[in-house]
């Protein structure tokens, strides 16, 4: 029997365990590519978004650094944090934790943060729109890494829930009422932040309504991921602007 070799661009993605919603879209998103592009997928423990010790030591770099090795053993172009903890703890954190997994693995490395802070920099967002499922103190401090940014949050919703599993379970038209919320106050973009909430679906169509383009966690970290692969995430239609921005930004 003869075998014909695939080896397409793929990303190895480190996901919060208890998340349900990136793994289903992110493939969708990729789908347009078959196998010339593919996303993988390495969990490490979280459980619960706060201040608490318990939730903070969930994001400390060894259990990461774990399941990043064993995502490298699938050979991945790319390995990506997809997650949104440098929104509160600094970007200076995914930056760190991105030199130590190439450093460990010898794969470049990237984060869903660092995708935003690509995406904010290409449409030069100052006024940002912000929406969550995380407690106040979460999004405070979130509003603060961005005011270091010279972004200022002029509107913002949350739902106070510490999760994380349960931020999937808020549909779509939910997140939908609370982006057309922040949209009142016309922000130069909204960001949904959070890989496990369902803002994905509904962005596109609020960005017709709107004109106000809707950058949520998901879609960023997709669009970002392929552009850094090689493929050009324009391709991916349906699920919102992000995809031309970024096959577009240099």
């Amino acid at each position: 029997m003869t075998h014909s070799l695939i080896d397409g661009a793929r990303v190895g993605m480190l996901t919060p365990s208890s998340n349900t919603v990136l793994e289903p879209y992110t493939s969708a998103m990729f789908s347009p590519f078959g196998e010339a592009a593919t996303a993988h997928f390495g969990r490490f423990r979280v459980v619960e978004i706060s201040m608490s010790e318990a939730s903070q030591t969930q994001f400390t770099e060894g259990p990461i650094l774990e399941a990043a090795e064993r995502l490298a053993e699938c050979r991945p172009r790319l390995i990506c944090w997809n997650g949104t903890s440098a929104s509160w703890l600094g970007l200076e954190k995914d930056r760190a934790l991105c030199a130590a997994i190439e450093a460990r693995t010898g794969i470049p490395a990237t984060s869903t943060m660092l995708a935003f802070d690509r995406a904010f920099r290409g449409l030069g967002v100052r006024r940002l729109g912000l929406v969550t499922p995380y407690l106040g103190e979460i999004q405070s401090l979130i509003q603060a890494n961005y005011a270091a940014q010279e972004i200022e949050v002029v509107a913002e919703a949350r739902l106070e829930d510490k999760g994380n599993y349960s931020f999937a379970t808020y549909p779509p038209a939910q997140v939908a009422g609370m982006i057309r919320e922040v949209a009142g106050a016309k922000p130069d973009a909204i960001a949904v932040v959070c890989t496990n909430f369902r803002g994905a679906p509904v962005a596109e169509g609020i960005e017709q309504e709107t004109g106000i383009p809707v950058l949520d966690s998901i879609s960023v970290t997709a669009a970002h991921c392929l552009r850094e692969m090689g493929c050009d995430p324009a391709r991916v239609e349906g699920w919102g602007s992000v995809f031309r921005l970024f096959s577009e930004i240099d």
